[in-house]
């Protein structure tokens, strides 16, 4: 087939948006499909172009067999919502007018988040008269409401009204987890019209190593019980929690426990000013990280936090980075309910707890790190799940088969 990708994030981004459609679309022309993706200048989350990259209106490079198309958007960074709204809105326009030059694909896939970024799709598929498949990674506009990052009623419905037709508009939709269907569902999506693809993993590059000494020197990790958050430094993380944890160390004169923060985003300046502030030595922030690195700094981890803010829209999600966590061998600790907590019991791979539950937390990591056998027994249980359920390459087979049933309906 002939593939056309829209998508908002692409490497040498290193979120999970740009992981999973790289990935993808990586095996998918591995296997001989001539794939193409539309995505803008690598600039996330400071708005700037990475070294070596500009912004301009058309570029375009080879990475691992897929064609590249770069187009300008407004930059802006990964905070307020006016001029994130004219990044979104500008991608939108002009992946539009790419998608219209670009040769006649078979079939045209979008991904959210953002869903400007599906419209783009949903447009140059009607204008050039081929199938549309809809890929929903992120539910807009409860998602952004959920955050705070916009309340005004009337925007809202706007959005709930555009979502609603970018449903309608797309012949299938691929979702990444049963949470989402239902959550289609409820929107009034018929259920033959959806597909579950989920995120998953690369288990020959996630696989279990020893930590690089000099990453955990550089980091002064040594002698300590890591507890690392590794993934976007966003405001549905809610890492407050790990503050207040790393505070209530502090002032029982806690020793030998430090936590990592890994990642860039629109929270993390405001974290560091305030674990700056309360004196927090032990909260190591190494800012964003090649996306190559994050094997690393996994095997450098005793235990990996994943975590959300206590919402009712998160107890749909199952964030990526769990997948990674266990492959890698590492227990995980989950702040998030419903289908992901769910998916931890079923892998054995780690332990919970109550999202934004300090005490919570503190209590995970006591359990793990005074039982490491149990917990090296339980990481060996995720990873043995993962794999078996969750390898990248078989999904990237089924996902190739649903395009190619709705590319030939």
């Amino acid at each position: 087939m002939k593939i056309l990708f829209f998508s908002h994030y692409f490497p040498p981004e290193g979120n999970a948006p740009a992981s999973r459609v790289s990935a993808l679309c990586q095996h998918w022309a591995a296997a001989g499909h001539e794939v193409t993706v539309i995505t803008g200048v690598p600039n996330v989350p400071s708005g700037i172009p990475y070294e070596g990259y500009q912004n301009r209106i058309w570029q375009e490079e080879q990475w691992r067999g897929v064609r590249v198309v770069r187009v300008w958007t407004f930059l802006a960074p990964n905070q307020g919502t006016v001029r994130r709204t004219l990044n979104y809105v500008s991608f939108m326009v002009s992946g539009f007018l790419a998608g219209l030059r670009v040769a006649r694909p078979d079939i045209l896939v979008a991904t959210s988040p953002q869903f400007f970024c599906g419209w783009a799709g949903a447009l140059a598929a009607r204008f050039r008269r081929r199938p549309f498949v809809l890929e929903v990674r992120d539910i807009w506009p409860e998602s952004i409401q959920a955050v705070g990052a916009v309340s005004n009623r009337l925007a809202l419905r706007v959005l709930a009204w555009l979502e609603r037709r970018l449903y309608g508009s797309a012949r299938h939709i691929v979702t990444v987890g049963e949470g989402y269907r239902q959550k289609l569902r409820e929107r009034g999506v018929p259920a033959e019209k959806l597909s579950i693809i989920s995120n998953g993993v690369d288990r020959e590059q996630f696989t279990p190593r020893e930590a690089p000494h000099e990453l955990r020197e550089k980091h002064a990790l040594n002698g300590s019980f890591v507890c690392s958050y590794i993934g976007t430094v966003g405001m549905a993380a809610g890492l407050e929690v790990v503050l207040r944890a790393a505070r209530k160390l502090k002032a029982q004169a806690g020793e030998g426990i430090r936590f990592l923060i890994v990642g860039d985003g629109a929270a993390l300046e405001r974290l560091k000013a305030t674990a700056a502030e309360q004196g927090l030595d032990n909260v190591v922030f190494t800012g964003r990280q090649a996306r190559e690195r994050v094997p690393d700094y996994l095997a450098a981890s005793d235990a990996c936090l994943v975590h959300l803010r206590k919402q009712e829209l998160f107890t749909s999600v199952m964030p990526s980075k769990i997948f990674e966590a266990l492959a890698m061998a590492r227990p995980v600790i989950l702040g998030v309910k419903g289908f992901a907590s769910e998916f931890l019991r079923r892998s054995g791979g780690g332990v919970g707890m109550e999202p934004e539950d300090e005490e919570g937390l503190l209590a995970a990591i006591g359990q793990l790190r005074e039982n490491p056998g149990q917990a090296r027994a339980e990481a060996a249980k995720g990873r043995e799940y993962v794999v078996r359920h969750f390898d990248r390459s078989a999904l990237a087979r089924e996902y190739a088969q649903v395009l190619e049933r709705v590319a030939q309906a």
